[in-house]
């Protein structure tokens, strides 16, 4: 068993070495041009579950998915052997959707700050009293 603190060092450089294999390496047209957000190494250092944003609109992220999934076996043999590993993650690829969910709320919140025309006023100080007469 690796240590967190481990397993958080090889995510980052599985992360790293990964970008740059598929930007070079990686020949099949559906990754194209893609993010990595995060890369998650189980405690057994059995499989890395790898966060990825496709950038541009190019191809749906399922297309990208479908196309790093076919590329796995050769980026898990290639980060393996750049990074020293004597035995590298299976790479399970997983679609980011934190980045659509927070652009949604974004603009939740700007719809119903222009349709509220106080919602970027202060609000009245209350009063104590409730209007009846002691």
């Amino acid at each position: 068993m690796a240590g967190k603190a481990r397993l958080q060092r090889i995510g980052a450089e599985l992360q790293r070495v990964l970008a740059e294999l598929v930007s070079r390496e990686v020949k099949d047209p559906r990754v194209g041009m893609v993010t990595f957000t995060a890369v998650e190494v189980a405690a057994d250092m059995g499989v890395a579950r790898v966060l990825f944003v496709p950038f541009g609109d190019r191809h749906p992220p399922d297309e990208v998915q479908a196309g790093l999934t076919r590329a796995a076996g050769f980026l898990r043999g290639e980060a393996g052997r750049r990074l020293g590993l004597r035995h590298a993650p299976r790479l399970e690829f997983v679609y980011d959707e934190s980045i659509e969910r927070a652009q949604r709320l974004t603009r939740l919140i700007d719809e119903a700050v222009r349709r509220d025309p106080d919602a970027g006023a202060p609000a009245a100080p209350a009063d104590d009293d409730d209007g009846a007469s002691r």
